[in-house]
């Protein structure tokens, strides 16, 4: 299970082979992994029995931080905090 303290953090660092790291927000990160789900013939078998792209994609989010699209090529992402907590 995830950590609790990710599911605060709304930004991630992407990391694509091949191209420069990006910083995208949540919805943006959620967009990105559908764009990459949808280019699968078949989606992984742990995502097979998801609803939906959108739901796997949230899937993902929360429980991985990397999917392999084809051998020697995976695309990662990480949760970020760009601000430092507020804790007053």
């Amino acid at each position: 299970m995830s950590d609790p303290l990710i599911r605060s953090c709304d930004n991630y660092v992407i990391l694509e082979p091949g191209k420069k790291e990006q910083i995208l927000n949540s919805e943006e990160t959620i967009k990105w992994l559908e764009a990459w789900l949808k280019q699968f013939n078949e989606l992984p078998k742990d995502l097979s029995s998801l609803k939906s792209i959108n739901t796997a994609a949230q899937h993902l989010l929360d429980t991985a931080c990397e999917l392999q699209v084809k051998p020697g090529f995976t695309l990662q992402w990480f949760a970020v905090r760009l601000d430092p907590p507020d804790y007053e």
